[in-house]
């Protein structure tokens, strides 16, 4: 039976498997198997498994935007029209052929946003280029899943299923769990909130399942079993996600209305070109990058030039007499946009 075999047997499984207080235990062991076949799908140990032509795409500007979605929805127009980027393309189902960059440039930022190829059920079990565009995606500081405004809410969901099957959690963080491995003294699990929705029992079996008898776990929010196996398998990908709902001109006013205030979500319309504008600026915001200027002694900041950083980034600098609104900034300053430093050269 092969790996594809596996993971439909237990999908199936858990499928049949009413989810109760008493399968808690069963259903992590069948999550944590799942887990692992997932994983050796998407990552052959040979190098013939590895991504094929065309997407090995070198990461340029300050952030990198990944355009994901099922065949037809407009991602190569988005592209044309925000980068003035040609993406080979075509009438029917399949459109963008490989993976074709662009650049937004915006706010003093060069955004390298990227067209994948249209995403089909099955992606994450390697049909049509799966395995390329899911590791593509991995490489993303932000994520668009482009839509289609004219059909069912059913294609989002299935979106969303082959990226989690594949380890790209979406507008989610890392759980605040701290696990270290050690040669002796057995498991040892601490939690300093109380765990409703799993328990020691079914932590230990996922411990076990890895063939791991000696670690410190340290719980410190009321996890999943899921969360729990995402930080054990150590290589889950936590991603900001846009939901770009596109032709929004063949929809009424009030079905409009409803996606634009459904969360981390933006309508538009390629062909009308409607809230483009406001689709960059969310994104900008979404990537949380700041500008920061920078100047040399006794001149004026190059505000023609900025720095864009991510938020959260520390600098090292000085302050400048010549000029009051230069930052005294140290190692753990932690940068507001605009602000501006100096730079001494010795």
């Amino acid at each position: 039976m092969g790996v594809v075999e596996k993971i439909k047997e237990i999908e199936d499984e858990m499928a049949r498997t009413q989810k109760n207080k008493a399968t808690e235990y069963h259903l992590g062991l069948l999550k944590a198997k799942l887990a692992r076949y997932r994983a050796q799908l998407l990552e052959p140990a040979t190098k013939s498994g590895g991504p094929g032509t065309g997407f090995d795409v070198q990461k340029s500007g300050d952030a990198r935007v990944a355009l994901i979605g099922f065949p037809s929805v407009g991602k190569s127009t988005l592209l044309s029209k925000c980068t003035h980027t040609v993406s080979e393309s075509a009438s029917y189902e399949f459109t963008t052929l490989t993976a074709i960059p662009g650049v937004i440039e915006h706010q003093g930022a060069r955004i390298q946003l990227l067209d994948l190829p249209g995403i089909v059920e099955g992606a994450s079990q390697g049909r049509g280029r799966g395995r390329q565009v899911v590791s593509t995606a991995k490489t993303a500081d932000l994520i668009v899943i482009m839509l289609d405004a004219t059909k069912s809410e059913e294609q989002r969901r299935l979106l969303e299923i082959e990226l989690d099957a594949v380890g790209i959690r979406l507008n989610k963080r890392k759980p605040d769990i701290v696990f270290k491995r050690k040669t002796t003294g057995g498991i040892t699990i601490n939690n300093t909130v109380k765990l409703t929705k799993t328990d020691e029992r079914t932590i230990r079996t996922i411990l076990a399942g890895y063939k791991l008898h000696n670690c410190d776990v340290m719980i410190r929010e009321d996890i999943t079993t899921d969360e729990f196996i995402d930080v054990l398998i150590g290589n889950r990908k936590y991603i900001p996600c846009l939901y770009v709902y596109n032709k929004i001109d063949a929809i009424s006013l009030e079905q409009v209305a409803k996606l634009a205030h459904e969360d981390h979500t933006v309508v538009i319309s390629c062909e009308m070109n409607l809230n483009l504008d406001y689709l960059i600026e969310r994104m900008w915001d979404d990537l949380g990058l700041v500008k920061v200027y920078t100047k040399k002694r006794g001149a004026h900041p190059d505000l023609a030039d900025p720095v864009c950083l991510r938020k959260g980034a520390t600098v090292e600098g000085k302050s400048s007499k010549f000029n009051p609104h230069a930052q005294k900034v140290g190692l753990n300053h932690v940068m507001q946009d605009e602000d501006v430093v100096s730079i001494f050269t010795k």
